[in-house]
């Protein structure tokens, strides 16, 4: 260890963690992961389905990641949507409907759709707390957009704002109370885009009055959740040049003022093929754009290197937003369900889901 690390090692208590969300590359921590994440502090962790096997071993897992920082209170993170994007599925875990179901369910039955909406957070909440795991990369809030790509497609709760707001805002709030913080995507709206940023770099060509009026109306509306996640998307009406994710203009003007979020600002996974340069280049656009923390997800060693030494401490804004997100669950959630009541729920979601399954109207 050297000079800096081990000035490091002895004041972290100290010091605020880096910037940045680290995934892992298997379903247990290698040699020289624990000492990386060790020295780096990450602000947080990300599970992928490469790292969840059985319940037994995920526990051990993040009780290990927790280990490797020494904080009782580091993040661990998710993406468990429902559908296909899900990390976490049969045989020890039931996959959660996707979110279009549960909107056509409210599209029929608003109260139903719901009732619907937060049995779901509620439930995978369950699920996630039990394994240890924190922060639930979900609700997707894009208005999804006649024409539009597959990236979002079912993933999106509806075309209107109406649906995806009722439906986001009540599987947010199912979330809370189960212990587990919401993180509301994809900050300004996903869902006119046509390439999937996975791939390549989305442009959206629609008016800034069609972007308010839809896209980000939706956000707006759920502007006071503590946790949302930046895309990787063009906005040719608001910066030309730059994604989402990297654009102080639409991050200040459009995020912060216009839709009103105030909470922490997470920029999707720099790994994607939507941005271009190496991984430095990328995560540094994005943290001076204005997002607290960036993801990077794959579990590549190197560039986990590479990022820790680049990445700088939490700001005090940052710590302040976290803070307020950790306010925020303790005071909404309701861990201690009996497993009675969490049957009873999820008894009463496939309940409502089948009826519409099999006749359109429950």
């Amino acid at each position: 260890m050297n000079d800096a690390n081990l000035y490091r090692a002895a004041t972290r208590k100290w010091l605020p963690p880096r910037a940045v969300i680290f995934g892992c590359a298997g379903p247990v921590l290698l040699p020289e992961e624990r000492v990386l994440f060790h020295q780096a502090d990450p602000f947080g962790f990300i599970l992928f389905g490469r790292n969840c096997e059985s319940p037994e071993q995920i526990s051990q897992l993040v009780d290990h990641l927790h280990a490797t920082v020494g904080r009782s209170d580091v993040p661990i993170f998710i993406d468990q949507e429902g559908g296909r994007v899900a990390r976490l599925g049969p045989p020890h875990w039931v996959t959660p409907p996707t979110a279009r179901s549960i909107g056509d369910l409210w599209a029929r039955k608003p109260d139903l759709g719901q009732e619907a909406a937060w049995l779901n957070g509620r439930l995978i909440a369950a699920d996630l707390r039990r394994l240890g795991i924190t922060v639930n990369c979900a609700p997707v809030a894009d208005v999804a957009a006649a024409g539009s790509g597959e990236c979002i497609g079912d993933r999106a709760y509806g075309e209107t704002v109406q649906v995806v707001t009722a439906c986001a805002r009540a599987v947010a709030d199912g979330l809370l109370a189960g212990g587990v913080l919401p993180v509301v995507k994809h900050l300004p709206g996903h869902g006119r885009t046509v390439p999937d940023p996975h791939e390549s770099l989305p442009t959206v060509d629609a008016s800034l009055d069609d972007l308010l009026a839809q896209d980000f109306a939706a956000f707006h509306t759920l502007r006071e959740l503590p946790l949302g996640m930046v895309a990787h998307v063009v906005y040719s009406a608001i910066d030309a040049a730059h994604p989402a994710s990297q654009s102080a203009k639409v991050i200040d003007q459009i995020i912060r003022k216009e839709i009103g979020f105030g909470g922490l600002l997470i920029a999707d996974d720099v790994v994607m093929g939507a941005l271009s340069g190496d991984m430095v280049t990328r995560a540094r656009a994005c943290w001076e754009a204005g997002n607290d923390v960036i993801l990077h997800c794959n579990g590549d060693f190197q560039q986990m290197v590479d990022l820790s030494i680049a990445a700088p401490l939490m700001s005090p804004e940052s710590q302040e937003r976290w803070a307020f997100a950790q306010d925020r669950v303790n005071q909404a959630q309701n861990i201690g369900a009996p497993s009675a009541n969490i049957a009873q729920m999820s008894e009463r979601l496939d309940t409502l889901l089948g009826h519409l399954a099999a006749h359109g109207n429950p």
